[in-house]
């Protein structure tokens, strides 16, 4: 443990609350202890690390000794990874960049100086560079693994943030790699202010990545009924069609070997012949047909206390499948 300064502000400090019992955290040289529940939890590199170990895949051990969790740190980047960073990639954002901007005229709209948390904001999401260039915006950027950005770690099962801490949430191509996604979205309501702004992108159509921590796709009206309880400011496919079968391309020729040798070569050669499918989708990203073959989806919408029914979600399909 070190005794460097925190990642995070004193302002932020004072939202903080216990992951486990949702208590008081008192801060010590290298720690934050819970004047509840007893619990400990450590700092580490001047990184606070906030999780409840009995409702969390990972140990404060993992942070303590510098486990690998979900991100391989790159700081020493490989041949092998400064090679990949050359290649052409099959994802592209489409909407992104442009939501963001939206977003952050509806902050804007209601409060001068924002504060954002950012889940699984270790390293800058597809189209968020607007967020971190803007000075009136406080953005709390989180995770479940030590990486560039890592203001703090915590799981958005247990978020250590009292009620109605944020203006904002941004969990940007994280649920997919939780467990509970229901569990972490009910968080995320519960930290938002009464008229707090939430923002998701989350995948339908691509393959495992992340390993062992890949679990879930949602549909776009899945996606929505996740966002239950928010009202829809505006929803669709962040990604299209051609990111998906860019990935679905790849994934296809990577079942046919298991060498790691193989499987890399097959990997450059995929990202090569495959790459241009993307550029497709600007074309038909707003399209009906490509919200029933998106690559992933993305929901703004803003808290409530009501509900959207179910009987009221199916009536919002707008593609092309008939029933």
């Amino acid at each position: 443990m070190s005794t460097t300064p925190l990642a995070i502000n004193a302002s932020v400090v004072s939202l903080l609350q216990c992951p486990i019992c949702h208590h008081h955290l008192n801060s010590h040289e290298a720690t934050f202890a819970c004047e509840s529940c007893q619990a400990i939890f450590p700092i580490v590199d001047g990184i606070p690390v906030l999780i409840n170990e009995s409702n969390s895949l990972f140990s404060l051990n993992d942070f303590i000794h510098h486990r690998t969790t979900t991100f391989q740190d790159t700081k020493f980047s490989s041949i092998k990874n400064r090679i990949k960073s050359l290649l052409p990639t099959l994802g592209r954002n489409i909407k992104g960049p442009e939501n963001y901007q939206k977003l952050i005229d509806h902050l804007l709209e209601q409060a001068p100086s924002p504060v954002i948390l950012i889940i699984g904001g270790g390293i800058i999401g597809e189209g968020m560079e607007i967020l971190t260039k803007d000075s009136r915006i406080q953005l709390v950027e989180t995770d479940v693994s030590f990486a560039p950005r890592t203001q703090m770690i915590c799981d958005g099962h247990d978020l250590p943030f009292g009620d109605q801490s944020f203006d904002c949430v941004i969990i940007q191509a994280v649920l997919e790699h939780v467990v509970d996604p229901y569990r972490c979205v009910a968080e995320i309501h519960r930290v938002l202010k009464l008229d707090g702004l939430v923002y998701a992108e989350t995948p339908f159509m691509q393959q495992v990545h992340m390993g062992c921590y890949d679990f879930t796709r949602f549909t776009h009206l899945g996606h929505r009924r996740l966002f239950r309880y928010f009202r829809e400011i505006e929803s669709g496919a962040v990604c299209g069609p051609g990111m998906a079968l860019a990935w679905a391309y790849r994934y296809f020729l990577l079942s046919f070997c298991e060498h790691p040798r193989i499987r890399q070569f097959v990997y450059y050669f995929s990202s090569f012949t495959s790459f241009f499918l993307k550029y497709f989708d600007s074309h038909i990203i707003n399209s009906p047909g490509t919200l029933d073959a998106a690559s992933g989806y993305y929901f703004m919408g803003r808290r409530s206390e009501k509900p959207i029914c179910d009987r009221e979600i199916i009536q919002l399909y707008r593609g092309l499948q008939k029933t």
